[in-house]
């Protein structure tokens, strides 16, 4: 998902910008300055509620903007972000968006700020105040306005500069101009964004196997929890140690070793252009721990992919599987692949849940040729890429 916010004074062209940017990368646009002349204008009660403030250049109250803004989120699921114009303008609002974003598990990926000299806004705006006969342009509001952007406004720059993620664009020159200087710099943020990847599916669905190679494909790295613990029970190790008896009866070993091994890994890592993660999450609680890891490196998890196998195909093949040298502790006792898939099954709902919530989760039919699941796998990630680059 790719969130941005486009930040200047009033007459920057933001407004202009903003329908090209929301047709470029396919976003909802969140322009709490049009939304509100629209309730004005439907004579809603936020929309009364706002028409004195803004008539005489003032900043509409934060809990008529927050329900603007958590109503549009709400009902725009069919894009790959948001583009918010004219919001945040205070500091206060800064951390509003933080946290409605958060509940979406996402963040604002960048601060676009249009540069324009203070006479030149005002010239804008005058003229535009002929063109539309807009209320809100008149000599003495236009002073009101600047000066309120100043003094409340101009202080969210240093929010988004301690987040590294503000960028200041020259706003004079022509539109196509201004609009490449933003685009260059969105393209850029998207180029940095990791992919990440949660393959999902019954034990014996083949994850392992597709999993690696996916992650050699798109070049992620691959992370899989029962490699990484059945490597430190080689090892001999304490964590190891702990974890071999839950593995040997088919168990879901205890979330503080698997933490202790992803960010390892993530760590490991930390020049990566995305994770593949298989074998985490099993549980709803830890879809919830992999957010908040990702969170902490100013990330997310970028899709789910459920690879579909009934169980019985996942019998059959680990039953096969447990006739190999690949086989597993687990492969060669029937009551234990059957308490295996028991397990997942009674957990896996609560998680495909979680992701279909934030409309995160694609199913792939994981019957077939090796090679023709991969293809199928493939399609998916690919969707995934474009929906944020």
């Amino acid at each position: 998902m790719l969130n941005i916010a486009l930040f200047g004074p009033p007459g920057a062209g933001k407004g202009t910008q903003s329908k090209m940017l929301v047709e470029k990368y396919n976003l909802a646009y969140i322009s709490t300055g049009d939304i509100l002349r629209t309730e004005i204008a439907e004579g809603t009660d936020l929309g009364l509620q706002a028409i004195d403030i803004i008539k005489k250049g003032g900043l509409v109250p934060d809990e008529i903007i927050v329900q603007i803004i958590e109503e549009r989120i709400q009902t725009n699921t069919e894009v790959n972000g948001f583009l918010f114009d004219g919001f945040p303008r205070t500091t206060v609002q800064a951390y509003i968006l933080e946290g409605l974003l958060l509940k979406m598990n996402t963040k604002l990926d960048c601060m676009l700020s249009l540069e324009v000299p203070t006479e030149q806004l005002r010239n804008r705006m005058l003229e535009r105040a002929q063109k539309e006969n807009r209320p809100d342009d008149t000599k003495e509001v236009i002073e009101v306005r600047l000066k309120e952007y100043e003094t409340k406004t101009a202080p969210v720059a240093n929010f988004y500069k301690e987040k590294d993620i503000y960028h200041g664009i020259d706003g004079l020159g022509g539109i196509n101009e201004i609009f490449d200087r933003l685009t260059s710099v969105v393209d850029l943020t998207l180029e940095k964004s990791w992919i990440n990847i949660v393959l999902l599916g019954p034990p014996g669905s083949g994850k392992g196997t597709q999993g690696r190679k996916l992650a050699e494909k798109f070049n992620l790295v691959y992370i899989s929890t029962g490699h990484l613990m059945r490597q430190e029970i080689k090892k001999g190790t304490e964590m190891g140690k702990s974890a071999q008896t839950y593995i040997e009866k088919g168990d879901i070993v205890p979330d503080e070793i698997a933490i202790k091994l992803i960010e390892r890994q993530i760590h490991k890592h930390s020049d990566a252009n995305g994770f593949i993660f298989k074998g985490f999450p099993r549980t709803i609680v830890q879809a919830y721990i992999l957010d908040g890891l990702l969170r902490k490196l100013e990330s997310t998890v970028t899709a789910t992919i459920n690879l579909n196998v009934s169980t019985l195909e996942s019998i059959k093949r680990l039953t096969a599987r447990g006739k190999t040298y690949s086989r597993r502790a687990y492969d060669a006792d029937t009551d234990i692949i059957i308490h295996r898939l028991e397990q997942h099954d009674k957990r896996s709902a609560k998680v495909n849940e979680y992701y279909e919530k934030q409309f995160k989760i694609d199913w792939v039919d994981g019957v077939g040729e090796e090679d023709q699941v991969f293809e199928r796998l493939c399609n998916e990630v690919n969707e995934s890429f474009k929906k944020i680059r």
